[in-house]
C-alpha cells in the first residue's frame, strides 16, 4: 500500500502543471516536480536538490521567499494564494499564486514545508493593462470635461490679442510682447489638443487613406526634423492596403514618433520607417493583448537609439511623463500617439532593448477601397465678404470677438446668445441671411437644432459650427455628421474667415 502510494504521488508530480515543492527547515529544496524544473531552467528535477531560492531569483525575491518559509515553519499557519513577484538575474518578472503548508513528522514536529505555486504572470499583465488604462481614461475624462471652458478663454485670448497685434505698428515696442502672448495661447491651445488627443476626445476627419502616401510627402520634413547626423530610411509596401483614418492626425503619428527618435539618438542614428500588410491570427494576437485577430495595415519606426528599460516601457504612454530634463519635453507626445491610433480603432506596441534601439509597431484596421488622394491646399487670401451672418454663440466675450472680426472684414452680422434667440432674430430680420455660425451645444437648443429651424424656412442658408466641447460629447449631441463644416475652438481669425468664404463660395 505504502508502494502505491508513493507511486501514486510520483505520477502526479510528474504529471501536474503546477510547480510542487518540498523544503526542509533551511528553505533548501527537497524534492521538486518536472514543473518547476522546466520553470527553473532545470534539465532534471533532481538539480534543484539542495538549492534555495537565492540560486535562482535575485536577492530581493530570494530574501522575501526565505522569510515567508521561516515564518510559515515557526508559527505552522499555512500561507495560501499569496501572489509572489519573482526577479530573475536577467531582470525578467513572473508573477505566482503560492500555497505554502507545513510538514510534520510522525511526532509532529515540524520538519520542513511543501509548496504549490501557478503561474499568473499573464493574469497580472492584463490587470496592469488595465489600471494603466482606467488611469488613462480618467485623466482622459478630466481633459475632455475642462476642454470646453478652456478653448472659449483661449478662443478670447487669441481672439482680442490678434485685435491687438493688427493696430501695433511694425516699429511699436510693444509688438513683441504682444508676440509673445499669442505664441503662449496657441501653445496652450496646443497642449489642450494633445490632452483630447490622449483621451480619445478628438474630432477626427477620417478618410480612406493610404500610408505610403503620408510618409512619402512627409519625407523632406522628417529629415528636417531628426538632423544631418541621422538617416532616414523608408521601407513602404507597394500594394499596401488603405485604412480609415485622420491624415492630419496620422502624420501627427509619424512625427512624433521621429521626434522621439531623434531625441534617442543624440550622437546620429539611423531612423526607419516600414510599411506593411499584415493578417494576424488568434496566436499572433494574443501576444500583444488587447489585439483581435484580422485584417491590419502596420507603421512601423524604428530607431538605432539609447533604447529603453521594462520600467520605462511601461509609462512611456503615461501624459506628461518624461525621461527628458526639465524644459525639454511635455511628456505628451507619445501620450498623443497612443490617443490617435486608439480613436483610430488601432493598437500600438513597443519593443525596446538598452544600447540597441526602440521598435513602434502600429497595426490599423485595413479596409476595401481606393484611397482618397491627399489635399496639396494652398492657404487661401482673406477675402473679406459683404453677406450677412447670424451668430450665435452663449459665451458674451468670444461672441464680441467673433462679431467684430466679421464686421470689420466687411459682414453685416445678427447676434444671438442661444437658440431661443436665434430663432427670434432671423424671424425678424426680413432681409436675406447668408450663413449661420453656431456653437454646437448651448442650453435649451444645440447648434444643430437652430440650424435645422432656420434652414426649414430658409432653405439656402449655410451653416457653420464651432465647439470647444470633445468627440464624446458631439456624439452624444449628433452633431459629428455637421464636420465638413465645422470649426473646433479655439480657432484664429484667419481660420474663422477662411471657413466662412469656403462655405458661401
Amino acid at each position: 500500500m505504502r508502494h502505491l502510494e508513493r507511486d501514486l504521488l510520483n505520477e502526479l508530480l510528474k504529471t501536474l502543471p503546477d510547480n510542487i515543492y518540498f523544503k526542509d527547515r533551511q528553505s533548501r529544496f527537497v524534492k521538486v516536480n518536472d514543473a518547476l524544473a522546466r520553470w527553473l531552467g532545470l534539465r532534471d528535477p533532481r538539480a534543484a536538490v539542495g538549492k534555495t531560492d537565492a540560486d535562482f531569483f535575485r536577492p530581493e525575491h530570494a530574501r522575501q521567499a526565505y522569510a515567508d518559509e521561516q515564518r510559515v515553519m515557526a508559527t505552522g499557519q499555512p500561507m495560501v494564494g499569496v501572489e509572489e513577484k519573482e526577479t530573475w538575474p536577467d531582470g525578467r518578472v513572473t508573477w505566482v499564486s503560492t500555497t505554502k503548508v507545513p510538514i510534520r513528522d510522525g511526532s509532529g514536529e515540524i520538519v520542513g514545508l511543501c509548496g504549490l505555486s501557478r503561474d499568473i504572470s499573464e493574469r497580472k499583465r492584463l490587470e496592469e493593462q488595465a489600471r494603466l488604462s482606467q488611469r488613462m481614461e480618467a485623466i482622459g475624462r478630466l481633459a475632455g470635461g475642462v476642454a470646453h471652458d478652456f478653448n472659449n478663454l483661449l478662443g478670447v485670448i487669441i481672439g482680442y490679442g490678434e485685435r491687438v497685434m493688427s493696430r501695433l505698428a511694425a516699429s511699436e515696442p510693444l509688438r513683441a510682447d504682444q508676440q509673445e502672448l499669442l505664441k503662449a495661447a496657441h501653445r496652450a491651445a496646443s497642449l489642450t489638443q494633445q490632452l483630447l488627443a490622449f483621451g480619445r476626445q478628438q474630432v477626427l476627419q477620417p478618410r480612406i487613406l493610404d500610408l505610403n502616401g503620408v510618409v512619402s510627402e512627409m519625407r523632406d520634413m522628417l529629415g528636417r526634423v531628426i538632423g544631418e547626423d541621422c538617416e532616414l530610411a523608408t521601407l513602404l509596401e507597394p500594394d499596401l492596403g488603405s485604412v480609415w483614418a485622420d491624415p492630419g492626425q496620422t502624420g501627427q503619428i509619424v512625427m512624433n514618433l521621429a521626434a522621439n527618435a531623434r531625441d534617442a539618438m543624440p550622437t546620429g542614428g539611423r531612423l526607419t520607417i516600414q510599411t506593411r500588410n499584415a493578417e494576424l491570427d488568434a496566436a499572433a494576437a494574443s501576444c500583444h493583448p488587447p489585439m483581435r485577430p484580422g485584417r491590419y495595415v502596420m507603421l512601423a519606426v524604428s530607431d538605432t537609439g539609447v533604447g529603453m528599460d521594462a520600467a520605462t516601457q511601461s509609462r512611456i504612454f503615461e501624459p506628461f511623463f518624461t525621461t527628458k530634463e526639465t524644459g525639454k519635453g511635455t511628456g505628451l507626445g507619445l501620450a498623443t500617439v497612443y490617443g490617435i491610433v486608439k480613436q483610430s480603432s488601432g493598437f500600438i506596441w513597443v519593443y525596446s532593448e538598452v544600447g540597441v534601439g526602440t521598435t513602434f509597431k502600429i497595426y490599423l484596421p485595413r479596409i476595401d477601397g481606393a484611397a482618397e488622394p491627399l489635399a496639396h491646399e494652398e492657404p487661401s487670401p482673406l477675402v473679406r465678404g459683404s453677406e450677412t451672418v447670424l451668430l450665435v454663440e452663449d459665451e458674451q466675450s468670444l461672441r464680441n470677438i467673433i462679431r467684430d472680426t466679421l464686421e470689420e472684414n466687411g459682414y453685416t452680422v445678427l447676434v444671438a446668445g442661444d437658440g431661443v434667440q436665434a430663432l427670434q432674430v432671423a424671424d425678424e430680420h426680413g432681409a436675406d441671411i447668408h450663413l449661420i455660425v453656431t456653437d454646437v451645444i448651448m442650453p435649451g437648443m444645440s447648434g444643430g437644432q437652430v440650424a435645422a429651424e432656420i434652414t426649414r424656412i430658409r432653405p439656402r442658408v449655410k451653416a457653420l459650427f464651432v465647439s470647444g466641447y470633445t468627440h464624446e460629447a458631439l456624439s452624444r449631441h449628433g452633431a459629428l455628421g455637421l464636420r465638413t463644416a465645422f470649426l473646433s475652438k479655439p480657432f484664429t481669425a484667419a481660420a474663422l474667415l477662411r471657413k466662412c468664404r469656403e462655405l458661401l463660395d
